[in-house]
């Protein structure tokens, strides 16, 4: 299998087995984004951003609920080996809880940069549109 060419791009929303084939472009909506004020994504593509990584923490969220159930496991029967195989399913429970708890507070994070970068972009548009409006009315 071949590396494709070039720097990975990533597209909101774009779901590769969908009936749609066509990825969106430059932002979330298509809007091509001129390069300037360090912002690399448009308003819309910062927004499905942080709604991407809320909803992927609410998944590792739902999925924690079975993880517990993996690591309160208990012994089916008396026996020795009902008992050392719930062990060791626990301690894999275990481990997948806290796996689950990383990528929870990594998805978080995320969205938090995310809505940050939200609020930087809108200073930015605020005092761009400040600066235009001081610009004199009509032809000079």
């Amino acid at each position: 299998m071949t590396v494709p060419e070039g720097t990975p791009v990533y597209q909101p929303g774009f779901d590769p087995g969908s009936v749609c084939k066509a990825p969106p472009t430059g932002g979330s909506y298509g809007t091509p984004v001129a390069e300037g004020a360090g912002f690399k994504y448009d308003e819309a593509t910062l927004h499905e951003l942080v709604k991407e990584w809320r909803d992927l923490a609410v998944e590792y969220k739902n999925d924690l609920i079975d993880a517990n159930r993996v690591a309160l496991a208990q012994p089916p029967g008396l026996e020795y080996a009902s008992g050392d195989n719930a062990s060791i399913t626990r301690q894999s429970g275990q481990a997948l809880v806290a796996a689950l708890n990383q990528r929870i507070t990594y998805c978080e994070n995320m969205a938090s940069k995310y809505v940050t970068a939200l609020g930087k972009y809108a200073t930015a548009e605020d005092h761009a549109t400040t600066v235009l409006n001081q610009q004199p009315k009509g032809i000079a």
